[in-house]
């Protein structure tokens, strides 16, 4: 069975949340009246969904629901389809495929993660077997699929009236009710460190302006954006709140990446400057086919939104479609015995992965968390095997993705706690690169960062109050005896770590530079083996928070 299994790598984005809104973003305004002079626009909207299929059936109930009550609606999805569970590990995203085209997806955008592929010795061809066979199309105006010649049939850079399914467009006219409306889709120019692409990323502002003139020169004045770009991440690099304020024509966005459960649409009203403009109305449904986000948006005759309203329809709450519940028993019951297997160990106490939006205000991808040095000292033990010099461990936060319970841990808890397949690499790194290595790594707390590092083999200090890059406050390395010594800048140490870390991902420049010297030895051993070796070598597993990373300002 394991055999049967293609794991690829992945880093998640940081996840955001909606609780911020300043005053030029007005939250949830009320449909306008129904008459002659306006038109209503409905749209069903999903992102991040992961391959996180248990409870599709439900969700296809929702969307017969919708459609029962307003038949002409458009389903999109923000993208992030691709990779996250078994489903994906066993069916390359044909499954969830699957499922789309059931339900009669109208169009997508590509997550960063549609590209963890591209670092394999097949390259992007889970993608492009992806769009081949969906029955909808894609929409992309800011990556250019035209560098790699597995999208040559499959690729066109142009908008497309009555488009095709299984094929790229830079956007797509729909027709709803009789009205035309556009749709373009934006990827994060980030997925180029928090991914594998064989593609090319252009700048979104620019890509964006460009698709609205597009459309607007053939008479379309009802624009849709589906993003990939987060609600509200860093603003240096790209989001929707930025995108919404910078590109005028825009009436929609439907959004994904942030993973934000956006209760109710956002609308912005005000440029970047401040001043007012037509309005743009944001939406996102949070992550994993929780939710279904449904919006209805009203615009005047001359295709500027004057009502909007919005809500998330809660998926588990619905009963199964007995055609797709019947259906998905193909694949789970394929993955069953795999997601059972035990490994052998027992964890004593439940190992939480924790994220800032679940009750407790602790994030694997900001704190220290036992699941995370659980996982770097199965790394640096198996690192030893094959260099016994190794002697420090980092493992990115964002490549955690799932907490094991209590009891019995089974190949699936394993499988999915590590879904991608990053293997395990060693390099040498003097003293001074892993302290700017440590900076990178608490560079934006007390934000949320898929690149924070769990540590194993030494234990660190900073103050988050500090400016990013002076953060790093005390550095000490575990001796063979389990007393520390402190780190020496100029002396070189051999560190483990994933390779997709290792060749520079999620921003580490200084693992980038090393990796281009030909100084990292890559040992082909996926994580989700290292794992699995490493519980059942302890077999009763029992790992704590022992202050290995310690930020003095909390």
């Amino acid at each position: 069975m394991l055999k049967k299994l293609r794991l690829h790598r992945r880093i998640l984005a940081s996840v955001a949340t909606a609780a911020l809104l300043v005053s030029t973003f007005v939250p949830f305004a009320s449909a306008a009246p129904k008459d002659k002079t306006t038109f209503t626009l409905s749209i069903m909207h999903t992102n991040d969904t992961h391959a996180h299929l248990d409870n599709i059936a439900k969700k296809a109930t929702a969307i017969k629901e919708v459609r029962a009550e307003k038949p002409n609606s458009l389903l999109l999805d923000a993208g992030d389809v691709l990779t996250g569970t078994l489903y994906y590990n066993q069916f390359l995203g044909q499954a969830d495929l699957e499922f789309m085209n059931l339900m009669g997806y109208d169009a997508m955008t590509f997550g960063n993660h549609e590209f963890d592929s591209g670092s394999t010795p097949e390259g992007h061809q889970v993608l492009a077997d992806f769009v081949r066979n969906a029955s909808f199309p894609l929409v992309s105006a800011n990556v250019d699929f035209s560098v790699d010649p597995k999208f040559a049939k499959l690729y066109q850079d142009r908008i497309k009236n009555n488009p095709k399914g299984g094929q790229i467009y830079e956007g797509i006219i729909k027709k709803v009710n009789g009205e035309r409306v556009g749709i373009f889709g934006l990827t994060t120019e980030e997925t180029v460190n928090l991914s594998s692409p064989q593609v090319k990323f252009e700048n979104y502002i620019k890509e964006a302006e460009k698709a609205v003139a597009e459309f607007e020169k053939v008479g379309v004045d009802k624009i849709i954006a589906i993003t990939h770009l987060g609600y509200d991440d860093n603003p240096t690099v790209d989001n929707d709140l930025v995108l919404a304020e910078r590109v005028d024509g825009i009436d929609v966005i439907v959004g994904g990446h942030s993973h934000t459960k956006l209760i109710e649409p956002v609308v912005v009203n005000k440029d970047e400057k401040g001043v007012a403009k037509n309005p743009t109305v944001i939406v996102q449904a949070y992550q994993y086919n929780d939710f279904l986000g449904t919006l209805d948006v009203q615009f005047d005759k001359k295709g500027v939104v004057v009502g909007q309203s919005g809500a998330l329809i809660e998926i588990s709450k619905k009963t199964e479609d007995p055609e797709v519940a019947a259906l998905l028993t193909k694949y789970s019951s394929e993955i069953a015995e795999l997601k059972n297997t035990s490994t052998g160990a027992t964890a004593v106490e439940a190992l939480p992965n924790p994220r800032l939006t679940d009750p407790a205000p602790v994030s694997v991808r900001r704190d220290e968390t036992a699941l995370g040095n659980l996982i770097a000292d199965g790394m640096l033990d198996k690192a030893k095997e094959f260099n016994p010099n190794t002697v420090i461990a980092f493992q990115n936060g964002g490549g955690i993705r799932a907490a094991i319970d209590q009891g019995d841990i089974t190949l699936g808890d394993v499988l999915t706690v590590l879904p991608f397949g990053n293997t395990l690499a060693v390099m040498d790194l003097t003293g001074s690169q892993i302290i700017r290595a440590l900076e990178h790594s608490v560079s934006s707390v007390p934000r949320e960062n898929g690149g924070f590092l769990q540590v194993s083999g030494m234990k660190f200090t900073y103050d988050s109050s500090k400016p990013a890059g002076s953060r790093v406050q005390s550095v000490e390395v575990m001796n063979a005896d389990g007393t520390y010594t402190a780190l020496n800048p100029t002396a070189t140490y051999t560190v483990a770590t994933n390779a997709f870390t290792a060749k520079g991902g999620d921003g580490y420049t200084v693992f980038a530079e090393v990796y281009n010297q030909g100084l990292v030895t890559d040992l082909g051993t996926p994580d989700w083996e290292v794992f699995t070796e490493y519980v059942q070598e302890l077999g009763t597993v029992n790992p704590q928070i022992e202050g290995r990373i310690v930020d003095l300002a909390r």
